[in-house]
């Protein structure tokens, strides 16, 4: 069940309530002064942010990002997790000094 975030208007007094939402329905329709207040939704993930902003990621996910990488050769994946050789280091190096 989500939480909820009201006000009311006659107070100016704020609070949260977790109820369903066709709850929230019926509770806004019989209280006429209690406003709904909009927020952000909470995300929530089966992976750490700890571990994926260090860059360690699962050895299965480095395969599958090893073949994205593969499909789009001048994505942004393909330049973190990407195979190159010699040649296209080297060129990358020569287009970047020309560029940057």
């Amino acid at each position: 069940m989500p939480t909820y975030q009201f006000r009311n208007t006659q107070t100016d007094e704020e609070f949260e309530v977790l109820m369903k939402i066709s709850e929230r329905e019926e509770y806004l329709k019989n209280n006429p002064h209690i406003q709904s207040i909009i927020t952000a939704p909470a995300l929530v993930s089966g992976v750490s942010t700890s571990n994926s902003r260090s860059g360690r990621v699962p050895s299965g996910f480095n395969e599958v990002l090893s073949k994205v990488a593969e499909a789009h050769p001048t994505s942004k994946v393909a330049q973190r997790f990407g195979k190159k050789s010699i040649k296209q280091v080297k060129t990358e190096q020569i287009v970047k000094k020309h560029l940057g």
